[in-house]
């Protein structure tokens, strides 16, 4: 089972990286997957991706406050709005098909928006009335 669990943290490895290079493929989310289960298979893997210069920071912002910084919601709505402006005019025709495809996009885009930035629950209520 562990050979399976990190043979699919890979895979979804892969997945991110070429989200890297594909705009509509989001790579974060696969990236976290991929964590969650070097967390259940190697450690050591999982150690090397909380590291990695470029996407340790978000993962751990995520996995310690699930906790999205205001660049990364900046993108991430950018792109579903895009992509909606995709579907609407180059994409299936009927008319239910497209507004269903817009609801799960703004559904999306309202979890985004609604988590928190990183280091935003470090203050408490009390804290912030005392400083």
């Amino acid at each position: 089972m562990r050979l399976l669990t990190l043979a699919a943290a890979w895979l979804l490895v892969a997945i991110g990286a070429v989200g890297v290079f594909l705009p509509l493929l989001p790579t974060t989310p696969f990236l976290i997957l991929a964590a969650a289960l070097f967390a259940r298979s190697s450690p050591r893997f999982e150690q090397w991706l909380l590291d990695h210069p470029r996407y340790g920071q978000p993962l751990t912002d995520w996995r310690r406050e699930g906790a999205i910084s205001k660049r990364a919601k900046i993108a991430s709505v950018s792109l579903m709005m895009a992509s909606y402006g995709i579907v609407w005019f180059a994409g299936p025709p009927q008319l239910w098909l497209k507004l269903l495809i817009g609801a799960i996009l703004a559904g999306c885009a309202m979890f985004v928006l609604t988590r928190p930035m990183p280091g935003s629950q470090d203050v408490s209520p009390q804290d912030d009335l005392q400083g």
